[in-house]
C-alpha cells in the first residue's frame, strides 16, 4: 500500500469528510484512507481529531427519551375500566356518599401502586448498551501509539487491536495478521470469524449482510485471536450497535392481548352501566320519584355494574403468576407479559445459546480409518469417544496430538481462555486420555500462524536434538496436498488417490451435516524451522458444533403439540442452522437473510406460514420477520441473547432473553428473562401463562355475574315498585370485600389437565364471548330472581329491615356458591376437581364469617344498615343461594346430553399421543 505522508499542518488543514463511510466493506483500505484524509502509518494528528469530534461528535450513544415518572404512575389509570371507577368515585362524593367515593379511591390507588411497581422500569437498554463500550483505546495518533477514552474516538482514526481486546468502534481493517473476532452477540453467528483485509465482493448485491463484511470489525465484538490495525469508518450513533439502539429508542411495544381484552371490557362495562342508569333514571323520572332518591339509587346502579375489585384481583393475579415464574426460572419484567405469553402462538428463537449451548462441542470424530461419536457436551472434559460402529477402537493419542499441539486455547475452571473451537479441540483430546495440556511436555519451538487465506495453522516441537515433531490442523482439502500419508490402523500408508477420496468424503459428508470440519496431520522432520510444511501424514478428522440443549428438542415438541410454531432465527450459516432444526425437529423452509432482503413485506407475509429457519440475518430482518408474524395475526414471542437482538426483543408482543448468556441490553430490552437459559423454561412459562388466562376468565365470569345480578336486582325493584333491597355501600361490600377473597383464591386455581392440549386460544377472542355472556346473564338471572324473592316474601312476613337484612345476606351468599359454580365452566359442577383449591374454601368460610360478623354483631349493623337475623331466616338464605350452583350444574348436564362442547374441551386436542402425554409430565 502506497502510503503519502502529510505534515501536520497540511493534515491539520484538510476539510472534515462529510461523513463516515456507509461503504467501507467495498473499497480498498488505501482508497478509503484517502476518503477519511488519514495516513494509517501516522494516525490522525490530535487537532485535526479535535476537528472532528467537534463535527461528528463524541464515540457515545444517545440518551433515551424518558418519559417522567408521574407520567408513567398516570399511565395505571388510562384504560375504559379504570375510568368508570374514577367517575363513579366523583359521582358518590359530589352526592355526599362519602364512604363510597373513600373505597373505591383506595382500590384504585391500591392497583395503580402494585401495577406501577411491576411495570415501571427505566428505559435502560441504551444504558447497558454505553456500559459495554470499552473504557479506552489503543491508537496511532500524532505518530504515536497513545492509550485514549473509547469516547475519544473519531472516523479516521487508526486502532491497533490484538487477540482479547474489544473492538471500540466500527472500523475497516489495513493490517489483519490471524485475525478471528467473535461476532455472535451481533450477528449471531456462533463460530469466530475471519477477517481479512480484502474488500468484501458484492457479488451484485447492493446490501452486504454485516455477517459477511469480513474486512470490518465492529463495536462491543472482540478479537478472538491475531493482531489488526483498522481506521475507524463509525462512531457512536453511527455504529452497527448506534443502528440497533435508535431502533430501541423509537420502537413502540405493542399492546399485549390481555390489555386489548380488558380495554375492551371496560368499553363494554360503560355501555352496561349507561343503559342500566338510563333505563332507571327513565323508569323514575316517569313514577315521579324525588330526585334525591333518584341520584342515589343512580349511584347504586352504577357501582352495581362496575366490578371495583376487578382491577385489584386482576393485578393481584398477574403478579402471583410473576412470582411463579420467577421460581421456575422466569423472571418477568412486565404483568401483561404473563398471560401475552400464554396466548403466543409463534415462538422465534435465536440458535446461538438459546436452543444450543453456545459451547462448541466435537461430535464426531474420524480418525485412521474409523468413526467414532464423541460423548459430553461443551468445555467439560468428562466423556467419551467411542467406535460409530460398536466394536473396539484403537489407541487415538497420536491420532489427536496434532489438536492438542496445534493449539492456542487453554481450559480453566472459569471457562476457556482462547478461540471456542480450539477449546473443543483440547477437550476432544482430554476425552482420549491426552494430558490436560501437553504442551507443558513439548516445547514449541516455531509456528505458522491461521491464515483465513491458507487455511492452516502448523506448530513445530523439539522432541530429540536433531528432530522437529510438525503438527497441523485446519482445512482437510488443504492439509490433504501438503501429506504423503494417510494414518490407519496398521500405522501409516501412501495416500493414493482412494484414499483421498476416502478422506474427502468423510469432509462432505461432515460438512453436509452442519459440522465445522477441521482435520489433523503431523510429521518428523530434522530441520529445526522448516520452511515449508509438507510431507506430512494425515491422522484425524474432527466434526465440531454447538450442540442443543439437552432438553431443547422435548420443549419445541411439546411447544409444537400445543399449537405453538418455533422459528429459528440466526445469524448462522445455513447448513449449520438447519442440521440444528433437524435435531430438534423444526421443520419448514429455509430462507437465507439474503433472499429475505429481496423480499416485500408482503411476499414475506404470504410465505412466512411456511418457513422454519432464517439463517443469517441481520439485526433488521429479524425485527421485519416480528412484524410480517404480527400481520398474520400472531401473538409473537422472540427470544435471544445478542446485542442484534434487542430491537426484535421490543417489536415482539413479548421478548424473552437469556439471563446467564444474554447481553444486558437484551435482558433490559426483553419482557422476561431466563435465569438458567433453557428452552424448555419457555414453554412451562406458556403453561403458566394459559393457566393464568383460564383462571382470569374463571375469575371475571364470577365477578361480572355478581354486577349483573346487582343491576337486574336493582332494576326489578324499580319496575315492580319496590324500594332498593341493596344499598350503595352493601354493593361495595358484596363487590370487594365478599367478592374480592373469592376471586383471588380462583385466581391461583391449579392448571387443567388440558391446558398443553389445546391450541392457542385466537388472538382475538374475546374474554366474554356469546357462550360466557349467556351464562353471566344467566347467573345473574338467577341471583336476582331468588334475592327478590327473598326481600318480597319477607315483606310480607316480617319488617321492612329484617327483609333488606335477608335479601343482603342472600345476594351475598349467591356470591359462595356463584364461586362454586364459575370454576372449570367446561366440565361438572359438582365435580372432584372442587376439592383442588384448598385456599378458595378457606376463603368462603372466610366470607361467610365476614357476613355473620355483619350481620349479628351490633357494630357492624350501624355501617351496613342490617338487622340479627334468626336460624331459620338464614337457612332461607343459604338454601336460595345454593340454587345458582344447582342451576349451572343441570344446565350444564344437559349441554353434554346434548353432545355440545364446552368450553375447555379438549376436541381441538393436536396430539393424544402417549409420546405427547410422556412429555406433558415431563414438564410439569
Amino acid at each position: 500500500m502506497t502510503v503519502v505522508q502529510r505534515t501536520t499542518a497540511e493534515s491539520s488543514a484538510l476539510p472534515v469528510p462529510a461523513s463516515p463511510q456507509a461503504d467501507a466493506h467495498l473499497r480498498n483500505a488505501a482508497d478509503l484512507a484517502g476518503s477519511l484524509a488519514v495516513v494509517p502509518a501516522l494516525g490522525l494528528t490530535t487537532a485535526d481529531a479535535e476537528r472532528r469530534a467537534a463535527a461528528w461528535g463524541a464515540n457515545e450513544l444517545a440518551e433515551p427519551v424518558r418519559r417522567p415518572q408521574w407520567l408513567r404512575l398516570l399511565d395505571q389509570f388510562r384504560s375504559w375500566l379504570i375510568g368508570i371507577l374514577l367517575v363513579a368515585a366523583v359521582i358518590a362524593g359530589v352526592i355526599g356518599e362519602v364512604k363510597d367515593a373513600l373505597v373505591i379511591t383506595v382500590v384504585l390507588l391500591i392497583n395503580a401502586t402494585i401495577g406501577y411497581l411491576q411495570e415501571s422500569r427505566a428505559e435502560r437498554s441504551l444504558e447497558a448498551l454505553r456500559r459495554m463500550l470499552v473504557p479506552t483505546a489503543r491508537v496511532r495518533r500524532d505518530g504515536q501509539v497513545r492509550v485514549i477514552p473509547a469516547g475519544s474516538l473519531v472516523p479516521g482514526d487508526i486502532v491497533l487491536l490484538e487477540g482479547g481486546d474489544r473492538v471500540p468502534a466500527d472500523g475497516r481493517l489495513v493490517i489483519a495478521e490471524s485475525v478471528e473476532a467473535a461476532e455472535a452477540a451481533l450477528t449471531g453467528e456462533s463460530h469466530p470469524v475471519a477477517k481479512t483485509t480484502a474488500p468484501t465482493a458484492a457479488d451484485g448485491e447492493k446490501h452486504v449482510p454485516v455477517a459477511e463484511r469480513t474486512c470490518m470489525l465492529f463495536m462491543n465484538t472482540a478479537l478472538t485471536r491475531g493482531r489488526a490495525e483498522m481506521i475507524v469508518t463509525a462512531t457512536g450513533m453511527r455504529t452497527e450497535v448506534g443502528a440497533i439502539a435508535e431502533a430501541l429508542r423509537t420502537d413502540a411495544e405493542p399492546s399485549s392481548p390481555l390489555q386489548v381484552q380488558m380495554d375492551s371490557l371496560g368499553r363494554r362495562l360503560a355501555v352496561v352501566s349507561g343503559i342500566a342508569v338510563a333505563a332507571y333514571a327513565l323508569v323514575a323520572l316517569l313514577r315521579g320519584e324525588e330526585l334525591a332518591d333518584l341520584a342515589l339509587r343512580a349511584v347504586a346502579l352504577a357501582v352495581a355494574a362496575i366490578p371495583e375489585g376487578l382491577p385489584a384481583v386482576l393485578a393481584l393475579t398477574l403478579a402471583l403468576g410473576v412470582h411463579r415464574m420467577a421460581h421456575r426460572g422466569a423472571i418477568v419484567k412486565r404483568l401483561a407479559s404473563v398471560e401475552a405469553l400464554g396466548s403466543a402462538t409463534v415462538v422465534c428463537s435465536d440458535k446461538t445459546g438459546t436452543l444450543t449451548l453456545n459451547e462448541m462441542t466435537t461430535r464426531v470424530l474420524w480418525a485412521a480409518g474409523s468413526s467414532y461419536d464423541v460423548t459430553g457436551e461443551g468445555y467439560d472434559t468428562t466423556g467419551t469417544v467411542l467406535p460409530a460402529n460398536g466394536e473396539g477402537g484403537m489407541d487415538l493419542h497420536d491420532a489427536l496430538l496434532p489438536f492438542a499441539l496445534c493449539n492456542d486455547a487453554r481450559l480453566t475452571p472459569d471457562g476457556i481462555i482462547g478461540d471456542p473451537t480450539e477449546a473443543a479441540l483440547m477437550v476432544l483430546a482430554a476425552k482420549v486420555g491426552l494430558d490436560a495440556d501437553p504442551r507443558t511436555h513439548m516445547t514449541r519451538t516455531g509456528e505458522v500462524p491461521f491464515d483465513p487465506a491458507a487455511k492452516y495453522m502448523a506448530t513445530f516441537h523439539a522432541v530429540a536434538e536433531d528432530r522437529v515433531s510438525v503438527q497441523a490442523k485446519g482445512a482437510v482439502d488443504v492439509l490433504l496436498d501438503r501429506c504423503t500419508h494417510v494414518l490407519t490402523a496398521h500405522g501409516p500408508v501412501p495416500l493414493d488417490a482412494e484414499r483421498r477420496r476416502e478422506v474427502t468424503d468423510v469432509a462432505r459428508r461432515l460438512g453436509s451435516q452442519g459440522l465445522r470440519v477441521l482435520g489433523a496431520a503431523t510429521a518428523t522432520t530434522d530441520q529445526p524451522h522448516p520452511k515449508e510444511v509438507t510431507g506430512l501424514t494425515f491422522t484425524a478428522i474432527a466434526g465440531i458444533s454447538d450442540p442443543p440443549r439437552p432438553q431443547a428438542r422435548d420443549a419445541v415438541a411439546l411447544a409444537q403439540a400445543a399449537g405453538v410454531t418455533v422459528k429459528m432465527v440466526t445469524g448462522d450459516h445455513a447448513d449449520t442452522a438447519a442440521a440444528i432444526a433437524r435435531e430438534l425437529g423444526i421443520t419448514g423452509d429455509i430462507v437465507s437473510g439474503t433472499e429475505l432482503a429481496r423480499m416485500s413485506d408482503q411476499a414475506l407475509t404470504d410465505c412466512i406460514e411456511n418457513v422454519g429457519v432464517f439463517a443469517r440475518v441481520a439485526p433488521e430482518h429479524k425485527v421485519t420477520i416480528v412484524e410480517a408474524l404480527a400481520r398474520r395475526g400472531h401473538i409473537v414471542a422472540m427470544t435471544g441473547d445478542g446485542v442484534n437482538d434487542a430491537a426484535a426483543l421490543r417489536s415482539a408482543h413479548i421478548g424473552v432473553a437469556m439471563g446467564v448468556t444474554g447481553t444486558d441490553v437484551a435482558k433490559e430490552a426483553a419482557d422476561m428473562v431466563l435465569t438458567d437459559d433453557d428452552f424448555s423454561t419457555i414453554v412451562r412459562a406458556v403453561r403458566e401463562g394459559r393457566t393464568i388466562y383460564d383462571n382470569i376468565v374463571t375469575f371475571v365470569r364470577f365477578q361480572l355475574s355478581t354486577n349483573i345480578g346487582a343491576v337486574f336486582t336493582l332494576l326489578a325493584t324499580v319496575l315492580a315498585g319496590l324500594p332498593a333491597p341493596l344499598s350503595a355501600i352493601q354493593l361495595l361490600w358484596v363487590n370487594i370485600i365478599m367478592d374480592g377473597p373469592p376471586a383471588m383464591a380462583l385466581a391461583i386455581d391449579p392448571p387443567r389437565d388440558n391446558v398443553m392440549q389445546r391450541p392457542p386460544r385466537p388472538p382475538r377472542e374475546r374474554i366474554l364471548d356469546a357462550r360466557r355472556l349467556a351464562a353471566i346473564t344467566r347467573s345473574g338471572a338467577v341471583m336476582a330472581a331468588g334475592t327478590l324473592g327473598v326481600f318480597a316474601g319477607a315483606r310480607h312476613l316480617t319488617d321492612a329491615a329484617t327483609a333488606a337484612t335477608m335479601a343482603f345476606t342472600t345476594f351475598v351468599l349467591f356470591q359462595l356458591c356463584n364461586a362454586l359454580a364459575s370454576r372449570n365452566d367446561g366440565g361438572s359442577v359438582l365435580a372432584r376437581h372442587q376439592l383442588h383449591n384448598r385456599i378458595l374454601w378457606i376463603c368462603l368460610a372466610a366470607v361467610l364469617t365476614l357476613q355473620i360478623i355483619a350481620v349479628q354483631l351490633p357494630v357492624a349493623q350501624g355501617v351496613f344498615d342490617t338487622v340479627p337475623l334468626s336460624p331459620v331466616q338464614w337457612a332461607i338464605c343459604l338454601a336460595t343461594a345454593s340454587t345458582v350452583l344447582l342451576t349451572e350444574h343441570a344446565w350444564r348436564a344437559a349441554q353434554a346430553r346434548s353432545g355440545r362442547p364446552a368450553d375447555g374441551d379438549d376436541e381441538n386436542c393436536p396430539s393424544k399421543t402417549p409420546s405427547f402425554r410422556r412429555l406433558v409430565r415431563l414438564k410439569k
